[in-house]
């Protein structure tokens, strides 16, 4: 038997992407963003109201990174989701995060979180809080590489959203091999 909730915003998993910008004087700034994905090869959609500073910045500069939140900075990734930028100047500093700036767009790489996509503004809708992103480089810091020198989710070690219990999971182990195990089914 299955138990019916209606309509939730209700997905496993969720990422938790922090959202990092420049103001007009060249201050960071991040957020953090749960309800997002990939589209096309080169796009990344967001859900982000109006209101935040961050969206602000991002308008203005035409220009974000989205780093992957990470178990390591746990704590840090939920401070700047619940703590607003409009009321707290210094709240990049006060995460302990530290700025880089961006080799391909105008924004900040968060040096603690390892993982970093690097975007252009496509189109935001305020109405929709519909913000679509182009992705231009993705970087990673070589602490979390395999030997082949790709990303080593393990390594990496990201955090998921529940959005059922308001909690945080790291993502566990590896149980499959995709566009490979369901071959299996074809014969």
């Amino acid at each position: 038997m299955r138990k019916n909730f209606g309509a939730k915003p209700w997905t496993y998993p969720q990422p938790v992407f922090i959202v990092a910008t420049y103001d007009e004087q060249g201050n960071p700034d991040a957020m953090n963003a749960a309800w997002g994905g990939i589209d096309y090869d080169d796009q990344i959609n967001l859900c982000l109201s109006a209101g935040h500073k961050t969206v602000k910045n991002l308008l203005e500069t035409k220009s974000f990174t989205v780093s992957m939140a990470t178990a390591d900075q746990l704590v840090a990734c939920d401070y700047v989701g619940i703590v607003s930028g409009n009321d707290v100047l210094d709240k990049f500093a006060r995460a302990g995060f530290h700025a880089v700036k961006s080799e391909f767009v105008h924004a900040p790489i968060i040096e603690e979180l390892p993982m970093t996509l690097e975007c252009e503004l496509i189109s935001y809708d305020p109405e929709m809080c519909h913000l679509v992103g182009k992705i231009v480089n993705v970087s990673a810091d070589e602490r979390i590489l395999d030997e082949q020198g790709k990303i080593d989710p393990v390594k990496l070690r990201p955090i998921t959203f529940d959005p059922v219990h308001n909690g945080y999971w790291v993502l566990g182990e590896r149980v499959g091999n995709a566009f490979k195990d369901g071959v299996a089914l074809k014969k």
